[in-house]
């Protein structure tokens, strides 16, 4: 292999490693909370489960398979490989921007004030935030429903045309009116959410904003020179939005060009592989950096208690 391949293969193993890891603590962590601290359970704890569980896929089937072929394995997919590979991908990365975006709306409607017209809201998500998800679901799966059926299995590593074409899989050239369609749908889901994460997410920075300049009012002068909780809050929600909007465009505009691209490039393909798994990979490093970590303390401590007692008993 040459030393560019070498980086690419070093690159794919770390970002599945981090990834999988980073997401299946965040993961156990809800899941325990979730089942067994239920005074600590909230309804938005079933939205960063999914989110995790929807980063685990992302990466998996993106990335295994270029590792497989960084290494020379010919053939790693059948037909029915490609199809469910592919269509799991594209899905998964659907639902990952609908879930950062409704995220981000659940977020905004839990601290807003109580004199604000998303009041009333409050007392139902609970019991939107399923429904919601599920429906997330149909929708990503109706828009990428034409993979199972255009794409097969690669034998052409030359392979010329537009359309899919990864390493191991290529499709068939859409027609014009499908291919608008398909785009076109992509764009309206994209559009949507996008401008609805930016949206909640500007509503809660003004917020927040707005309470630090009353909280200094409060602090004592030795304060006010310390990060105060609201501005690290601040910063997390401008980082969680920054990175997944720098990604998640990058990504598209890549995967535009590939898919209208006369010839196809395995390490191009390689390059977007590591763009889109960047932010699943990032994300949940991003939520553990504040309340999971107070989970995860408080769950260490209570395991030391009874460790203890055994320990002075004998």
């Amino acid at each position: 292999m040459f030393s560019i391949d070498i980086i690419f293969l070093v690159f794919l193993i770390s970002s599945i490693c981090i990834g999988f890891i980073g997401n299946s603590v965040l993961f156990t962590l809800y899941m325990y909370v979730f089942f067994t601290q239920s005074h600590l359970k909230r309804p938005i704890d079933l939205i960063f489960i999914h989110l995790t569980l929807v980063n685990v896929l992302t990466i998996m089937f993106k990335l295994i398979p270029d590792v497989a072929s960084s290494f020379g394995v010919r053939h790693f997919l059948d037909d029915v490989g490609c199809k469910a590979t592919l269509y799991t991908y594209r899905v998964t990365r659907g639902l990952s921007i609908c879930t950062t975006s409704f995220l981000s709306a659940v977020q905004a409607i839990t601290i807003s004030p109580s004199t604000s017209t998303w009041t009333r809201l409050k007392s139902k998500l609970s019991t939107c935030i399923f429904p919601s998800l599920l429906f997330f679901w149909i929708i990503n799966m109706f828009i990428y429903i034409h993979i199972i059926k255009a794409v097969e299995a690669n034998c052409n590593a030359s392979f010329v045309g537009s359309g899919y074409s990864q390493l191991y899989c290529e499709g068939k050239p859409l027609g014009h009116y499908r291919s608008m369609a398909f785009i076109s749908g992509m764009v309206i889901r994209d559009l949507f959410f996008v401008v609805l994460m930016m949206l909640s997410s500007i509503y809660m920075v003004s917020l927040l904003y707005k309470h630090c300049q009353r909280a200094q009012y409060v602090h004592s002068p030795s304060l006010s020179s310390q990060t105060s909780p609201e501005i690290k809050a601040t910063h997390s929600i401008l980082l969680l939005v920054s990175c997944f909007v720098f990604f998640y465009c990058a990504n598209n505009f890549i995967t535009l060009y590939l898919f209208y691209r006369p010839e196809k490039n395995p390490r191009l393909e390689r390059i977007t592989g590591i763009i889109s798994a960047c932010y699943p990979t990032i994300c949940p490093f991003l939520l553990m950096k504040r309340k999971i970590i107070s989970k995860f303390t408080s769950f260490i401590s209570k395991m030391r208690i009874p460790f203890s007692e055994r320990t002075f008993r004998r």
